[in-house]
């Protein structure tokens, strides 16, 4: 039976940590750089190590951090198997977080490689989405992160008014007449320090606002390609999801199919409830784990709170839920949440489908009632 050399890696942005063991053997350690040339040495290295002793497989794991799946597609390319490990899913004592060392995680990930390989235990690894879409995410991320720093400079010039006894503007916040009225107390209208403050956030937030629009126009542009623009307009179908909620959806989830039922959709989202069921007690629900991509999270509940205003199906089942926990409000809220998320991956599969040419999407991921099926793309 042909040997396999497993590696634990503790992967930095300048360095890594490698504890690198054949079947049940001492591992040894490996320290190196991140570099091109660092990489490629590590990678030279394992070659080496798997020649000498024979070895017919090479399985090496990271958790994953800034460095991205990079490391993952050098190792991939190099015809070793690689894992990145979802830190939030990996047990660690309370002993191992207060003597935290780079040599005992790396051991810690060679333990779980080790368990993987020699009995089959699964490893809590993320996926790991083609070049393409981690691509993609980076124009809509970016969108996201502009709308964010908006918000914040608008918050930025609102305590410099109350600051400078400023508190009633005279028109509706953020209106025509609302910029007219900031910058004249830009112009003269406060004391020479803030008037200059006021005027660096409104430049700021000119440039800013101009920049949510140039990448409003790379989403759109986006979300036409060939890849998203049927699915992005499946989604756009549902009333209260817009385009930016649209390809955020499609981008971080990535290729639907991936999910088998709705539970794994909404377990993904970190909209299931955590659980605390053992012994006698047999139903014990938390709040939800929150874990999975947070920008979906976002737009899903601006969605949400759009529908509200303007779906009575939608108003009626919020206040059914409302009804049951009158002072808990966001619970419904996030129950719609997760309602939203599993009708938009019906949808978005069966545009995917439909977009590679199947007339229907996976027998076991039937839409749930009142959805219309996506046409087909012409």
């Amino acid at each position: 039976m042909a040997k396999c050399i497993m590696v634990g890696c503790d992967l930095h942005d300048k360095s890594m940590l490698l504890r690198v063991a054949v079947d049940q053997e001492s591992p040894v350690t490996r320290r190196s750089g991140t570099t091109a040339a660092a990489r490629q040495a590590v990678l030279a290295d394992l070659r080496r190590r798997a020649a000498r002793v024979g070895a017919g497989r090479v399985v090496l794991a990271y958790e994953a951090c800034g460095f991205g799946f990079r490391w993952h597609d050098e190792l991939a390319a190099a015809g070793f198997e690689c894992y990145v490990l979802a830190p939030s899913k990996m047990a660690r004592s309370a002993q191992r977080r207060k003597r935290k060392t780079d040599e005992k995680d790396a051991q810690g990930i060679l333990d779980l490689v080790r368990s993987h390989v020699l009995a089959g235990v699964p490893l809590p690894a993320v996926w790991v989405p083609d070049e393409q879409t981690r691509d993609d995410r980076e124009v809509v991320r970016q969108r996201l992160l502009m709308a964010e720093e908006v918000s914040r400079a608008k918050v930025r010039i609102h305590w410099l008014l109350l600051r400078t006894g400023q508190e009633s503007p005279p028109a509706e916040a953020w209106s025509q007449p609302h910029y007219r009225w900031l910058k004249k107390l830009a112009g003269g209208g406060l004391p020479a320090g803030a008037a200059a403050a006021l005027g660096s956030l409104l430049r700021q937030l000119a440039w800013l606002e101009k920049e949510v629009e140039r990448l409003d126009g790379q989403v759109a542009a986006l979300s036409q390609r060939p890849r998203y623009a049927h699915p992005a307009a499946a989604l756009q179908e549902q009333q209260g999801v817009g385009r930016l909620t649209a390809m955020v959806f499609l981008t971080e989830l990535g290729d639907l199919r991936r999910f088998a039922n709705r539970q794994q959709v909404g377990s993904y989202l970190g909209l299931t409830p955590a659980s605390f069921e053992s012994g006698q007690a047999d139903d014990r629900k938390g709040h939800i784990t929150h874990q999975g991509p947070s920008r979906v999270r976002k737009v899903l509940c601006q969605a949400v709170w759009s529908r509200l205003r303007v779906v009575p199906e939608e108003k009626a089942a919020y206040a059914r839920l409302v009804r049951r926990n009158p002072k808990h409000k966001k619970i419904a809220v996030v129950a719609r949440m997760r309602t939203l998320g599993v009708v938009l991956w019906h949808v978005g599969l069966a545009a995917q489908a439909a977009s590679r040419g199947v007339l229907e999407a996976d027998g076991h991921c039937p839409l749930p009632p009142g959805v219309a099926r996506a046409a087909p793309a012409a």
